[in-house]
């Protein structure tokens, strides 16, 4: 594994959760579909390390500011998640999973981000499949989560297949 990590990119995506009564929501980006990598996909908020970042943590909080005006003082970090891969663009992603406030408005980068999507968990969860998708003439099938009209797959859907392992017991509970 070191040897596989040391070959990627390093960055990190903030997991935003808040509460809503008795339910936990997951708050994700819709990406610009103009973007050169990753267009149009929905996402959490993140990015590439830069040098100002004292670390991971720090660059997940940058970036959550940056793309959708999270204040990194909103922001407690619960944890952090076991690092995902993309195939293609070669990053290691560090994902952060952070408890923010319910009630607030966002402020979404211009240059990157269409929407923001604020999604129940128990609903991510019961919305897992298979689909098949197609990438630069290429059809391959994939693990997704379909919500209405959002599909979330790749390194987005393995990271939100580990936080839903992760607070199993809490959801079932809940439930």
């Amino acid at each position: 594994m070191d040897g596989v990590a040391s070959e990627h990119v390093p960055a990190a995506v903030l997991v935003p959760l808040f509460a809503h009564g008795d339910e936990l929501h997951v708050v994700l980006t819709k990406r610009r579909a103009d973007l050169r990598r990753h267009a149009g996909e929905i996402s959490f908020p993140g990015g590439r390390t830069e040098l100002e970042d004292e670390d991971l943590e720090q660059t997940a909080l940058r970036e959550a500011r940056e793309e959708i005006g999270l204040p990194p003082g909103e922001v407690s970090v619960l944890g952090r998640l076991a690092p995902v891969s993309t195939f293609v663009t070669g990053y290691l992603i560090h994902p952060f999973v952070g408890l923010i406030p319910r009630s607030r408005s966002w402020t979404l980068s211009p240059h990157e981000v269409d929407a923001v999507i604020e999604l129940p968990l128990d609903e991510v969860r019961t919305s897992r499949t298979r689909a098949t998708l197609e990438r630069r003439g290429f059809a391959f099938e994939t693990d997704a989560y379909v919500i209405d009209q959002h599909l979330i797959w790749g390194a987005t859907a393995r990271i939100i297949e580990n936080l839903l392992e992760r607070l199993a017991p809490l959801l079932d509970r809940a439930g």
